[in-house]
């Protein structure tokens, strides 16, 4: 029988980019709340910067509580699906934050208005067949307070390009309007980007550096980065990547109003007779608990949010909490992050270590910041040129065909080649279709006896023509600085377990299509909130962090101004 503790304010289930940012408002305003975070507590000790220990043994992934309930992946419903080789978040205080490339990026405004804006300006023929896409509730407008506030809460370096409608050609011309300039100046560039960057604008393109939260000097009392090239699935050892470990949950703690359980791994969300949320059981060292709380909090990224939300029957739940309409799962889809380039040049780079948030960014072929009249595709995506190399990667280049993958011929190409090869990172539109989605698998279990995820995804003509255009526009970029030989990645269909990760509890304003409404509070649970990119209906060209953390804020700081009428 589970252990019954003192009731709480709020639980929040996870505490990542999302639950650790949402437990900053949510206890400055007063409110007790328990983070319950399945990992444990990591610090700079724990972030050696070992390309073996961590981007090839995976360290500390293989340990944790998602590499035990990895999910399950099939192309469409017609075939059986099989289990993926990984998982790539993070159970810890912080989350995947810790070891994130530290992209920040807000969405453009015509992220948030997709279906409305693609018929208006082409007509409703030209949303794909099959799509689920439907506008945001509210605009870029609503969010832009929440983007400038986690900005400076969590620390993100970058140029604005657009101040008030004010453009500034150093920045991104195609953002939306913010209020001000960024907390930190970018992080610098090599010579390598700055040669990529002087191409793009002889290309009549408008190239900027990229948003990180990653401290480009001094802040919060935290050191700037050191470049030293293992951001790329490691943490920082100088805590200069702005993880919510470092961040808001620190002073969350700080108030006296936020106690943190590790270990504690969640299994089921409780409900009473009348179908409010009354609090979480989990397990911890193999004893069971349950939390009461007056409001809880979901933050415990897109799998695992839908996940526990399945296994939540009840008497009032029977398809599992806030499903009665059968949305929770639906509208699930994940970045596009295959269909790169790789370019070979015949001058070294100088282009070793630095971190994957150090860039290029090409926005021209974003969104909807081109006319699609004459092509067969909405949406685009954002092409980005970084500097991120180690040795074990440098060996695993591409022979471009000059070599063979092995021997004495193999190691000689290596040995010249090493600084002269370059990898773009292009991220598109993806959009969500009635046949992709999330639900229990009927077969596999974790380790506990409970069913894993499975996704059922695949992309589609959309997505691949957009793959397809850009792939064009990032060999124009590489040939036209210099590049002798380039190679495209093949497209990819199949969905698999992604970093970027959205939908399945989808935000809107009808509870017949949607799984919680504009401030992320369930249609059916009027105490329960979910947090993370489950939430979005739209992807945009982007990473999904900022604004994973500023609608977690926002919802945060909605339980505070209505808690009378929420919690009790």
């Amino acid at each position: 029988m589970a252990t019954r503790l003192p009731t709480t304010d709020v639980i929040i289930v996870g505490l990542g980019a999302a639950g650790g940012g949402a437990a900053l408002p949510l206890t400055e305003a007063g409110l007790q709340v328990v983070g319950l975070e399945a990992g444990s507590r990591l610090t700079r000790r724990d972030f050696a910067p070992d390309e073996i220990r961590n981007n090839v043994r995976d360290w500390p992934f293989a340990v944790q509580k998602a590499s035990r309930e990895i999910p399950t992946v099939r192309p469409n419903s017609s075939v059986d699906a099989v289990q993926a080789e990984s998982h790539p978040m993070m159970n810890a205080v912080g989350g995947t934050s810790l070891h994130y490339w530290g992209q920040s990026w807000r969405l453009n405004p015509w992220d948030f208005q997709v279906a409305s804006e693609t018929q208006q300006r082409y007509g409703t023929s030209r949303l794909p067949p099959g799509t689920t896409i439907e506008d945001w509730p509210f605009g870029y407008d609503e969010l832009e307070p929440y983007y400038d506030r986690i900005e400076r809460e969590v620390g993100v370096s970058g140029q604005a390009g657009n101040i008030n409608g004010r453009i500034d050609p150093r920045g991104n011309p195609f953002e939306g309007p913010r209020q001000r300039e960024y907390p930190m100046p970018s992080l610098r560039w090599t010579s390598f980007l700055n040669r990529m960057a002087e191409v793009a604008r002889g290309l009549g393109w408008h190239p900027f550096p990229g948003p990180a939260a990653i401290n480009s000097r001094r802040y919060q009392d935290r050191s700037g980065c050191v470049y030293h090239g293992f951001c790329n699935k490691g943490g920082c050892h100088v805590d200069a990547k702005n993880s919510t470990a470092v961040t808001t949950i620190p002073r969350a703690e700080a108030t006296g109003r936020l106690k943190i359980v590790t270990y504690a791994h969640v299994t089921e969300i409780e409900t009473d007779s009348e179908g409010r949320a009354t609090g979480v059981t989990y397990l911890q060292h193999g004893e069971e608990f349950f939390q009461p709380a007056k409001f809880v909090l979901l933050a415990s990224y897109t799998y695992e949010n839908v996940r526990l939300l399945l296994l939540s029957t009840s008497g009032s739940s029977p398809l599992g909490l806030s499903n009665n309409h059968g949305q929770v799962g639906q509208h699930y889809f994940s970045h596009h992050q295959g269909a790169g380039v790789s370019a070979l040049f015949p001058f070294d780079l100088k282009a070793w270590y630095g971190l994957p948030a150090q860039g290029v960014a090409i926005d021209d072929w974003a969104d909807d910041n081109f006319d699609h009249t004459n092509l067969d595709f909405i949406g685009g995506g954002n092409l980005w040129v970084m500097s991120d190399r180690r040795p074990i990667t440098a060996a695993g280049m591409s022979t471009f065909g000059r070599a063979p993958s092995w021997g004495s011929a193999w190691k000689a190409f290596i040995k010249e080649n090493a600084d002269r090869s370059h990898s773009t990172y292009i991220q598109k539109t993806t959009l969500p279709y009635e046949s992709n989605y999330l639900d229990l698998d009927p077969v596999v279990t974790d380790p506990l006896g409970f069913p894993v995820i499975r996704i059922t995804g695949e992309y589609k003509q959309n997505e691949l023509a957009i793959a397809s255009f850009l792939q064009e526009k990032m060999v124009q970029w590489y040939r036209d600085a210099g590049a002798t030989e380039v190679t495209r990645a093949g497209l990819g269909r199949t969905m698999g377990v992604s970093t970027h990760a959205y939908g399945g509890t989808r935000m809107g304003d009808s509870p017949e299509t949607n799984v919680v409404n504009r401030f992320g509070i369930s249609h059916e649970v009027p105490n329960l909130g979910i947090l993370g990119a489950s939430v979005m209906g739209t992807s945009g060209a982007h990473n999904p962090t900022l604004t994973v953390q500023a609608l977690a804020w926002r919802t945060a700081e909605h339980v505070v101004s209505n808690w009378h009428a929420l919690a009790e």
